[in-house]
């Protein structure tokens, strides 16, 4: 599936709920799906700086059925709203190409309205997040295998 079709359904859940408290609950409860990282990885190489909260993530080149190299995006955080919000982040780009990646329109986070809701800090720490994820497929484009 497209960044854009993940994209767009993302913004069709968020749709059928209108008040905030109902879409604050969903991004808890698709935190909670996140499998999270394994304590190994939560080290301080994969701490997102800027976040109110702690946030990691990692990112690795893998190859999709096809043949095409794509990356796999993993994350957690310590706090519940925070992790919903990495489980959106990785929803939409895990699995692309660096290239997708980096041409995406990520536009879902405004769609939902989701920025406007967030405090000044999380709101910082959200582009933080998806700074380190665009520099990961940056990084890893570089590498990317032939």
């Amino acid at each position: 599936m497209s960044i854009e079709a993940i994209q767009q359904e993302i913004i069709e859940e968020f749709s059928l709920l209108e008040d905030w408290m109902d879409r604050y609950s969903l991004l808890i409860e698709i935190g909670n799906s996140l499998p999270g990282l394994d304590p190994s990885q939560k080290t301080d190489t994969n701490l997102i700086d800027g976040c109110q909260s702690k946030v990691w993530f990692t990112a690795e080149l893998s190859t999709s059925p096809s043949g095409e190299s794509i990356i796999i995006y993993k994350g957690d955080s310590d706090a519940i709203l925070v992790k919903g919000i990495v489980a959106l982040l990785i929803r939409v780009l895990s699995g692309h190409t660096p290239e997708e990646i980096l041409e995406a329109n990520l536009h879902f986070i405004d769609d939902i309205h989701l920025r406007e809701h967030l405090s000044p800090t999380r709101s910082n720490g959200l582009a933080s997040m998806l700074k380190q994820m665009l520099l990961y497929a940056l990084t890893l484009k570089q590498v990317k295998k032939p």
